[in-house]
């Protein structure tokens, strides 16, 4: 099948954008439900969210305090926020309305509904009374339509740039969750030792993986088995091994893959050469630094390889 490269990089990034929707309203929903649980005094601030998303400086030019009220609206409802919902699904939306005979009929449906939804409730649900129905309602319309295109799509080279969009992202997106995890919200001069386990399990929560955890090591969330589970564990779809392997899959039958492969092929190996339990937090944060620069290499390769012809 040949493909035009416009349409294969409007594909990949309307994946990256319904992913990124996804996985920042699951974050929220998780850190708003950490922040109420933890004991007064020993909570992370709301600036945590903006730093995940490496957004310091774009929230600094709009808004002067890093206060619950604010970073929601950067967040959720904020169109220059290049990470939050609303921003991701208008986005996603216009790569799809481009691309739509490509894709399932159903898909156009989807994702307009999605919009018309975000466009009329985010600024509305800022505030806690409204905002776990909206992030719900996020997150269950975003996986109607990944797993639709997942169950739909002929698997052919449509189905490759939209399935790489949405593991790259994936990865990026657990990488920086864990890196503040373990950079920002658990530093001795901030945090109680008590509330670790809440918070790392609040990162779980993020992203989907508490019930899996749990089969696999029990009740208490450990700092060290927590990370090397999201990022080592072959077998969860949400995991950084996991995100890695798929884009291999898609990779192979491209051509002109060789320079992408080596890319992906050295980040898996420092992933496996990378051990959590003997690593310091320092450690992992350097670590994860290398990691998503090698993720941003890849995305660009993929860039110019098949987009900018």
């Amino acid at each position: 099948m040949t493909m035009l490269s416009r349409v294969a990089e409007r594909l990949y990034w309307m994946a990256r954008y319904l992913e990124r929707a996804e996985d920042t309203a699951r974050l929220t929903h998780a850190y708003t439900h950490m922040v109420l649980d933890i004991p007064k005094g020993s909570e992370p601030g709301w600036d945590t969210l903006v730093r995940i998303q490496d957004a310091e400086y774009v929230y600094g030019d709009r808004y002067r305090v890093f206060n619950e009220q604010n970073v929601l609206k950067f967040i959720v409802a904020d169109l220059d926020n290049a990470g939050g919902i609303y921003h991701a699904i208008r986005a996603a939306r216009e790569n799809v309305r481009t691309t739509r005979d490509v894709l399932p009929g159903e898909a156009w449906e989807y994702v307009n509904e999605l919009y018309l939804y975000a466009q009329e409730y985010a600024e509305k649900s800022i505030g806690r009374r409204n905002r776990y129905r909206f992030l719900e309602q996020i997150i269950g319309r975003c996986q109607s339509v990944s797993g639709m295109l997942m169950t739909t799509l002929p698997r052919d080279h449509a189905y490759r740039f939209v399935r790489l969009g949405y593991l790259i992202e994936r990865a990026d997106m657990t990488t920086r969750i864990i890196d503040v995890g373990a950079a920002a919200l658990l530093g001795e001069d901030r945090h109680h030792s008590t509330v670790d386990p809440l918070i790392w399990a609040s990162l779980l929560k993020s992203l989907s993986a508490m019930g899996a955890y749990r089969r696999e090591f029990g009740p208490q969330v450990e700092a060290s088995s927590m990370v090397d589970f999201v990022l080592r564990d072959a077998n969860l779809p949400r995991s950084v091994k996991y995100c890695l392997n798929g884009m291999r899959e898609e990779l192979l039958p491209l051509k002109n893959n060789k320079s992408a492969l080596k890319l992906l092929d050295r980040s898996r190996r420092k992933l496996s050469r990378f051990d959590p339990g003997v690593s310091s937090r320092e450690e992992l944060h350097l670590f994860i630094d290398v990691f998503q620069a090698g993720l941003i290499d890849i995305s660009a390769e993929i860039g110019s390889t098949w987009f900018l012809k």
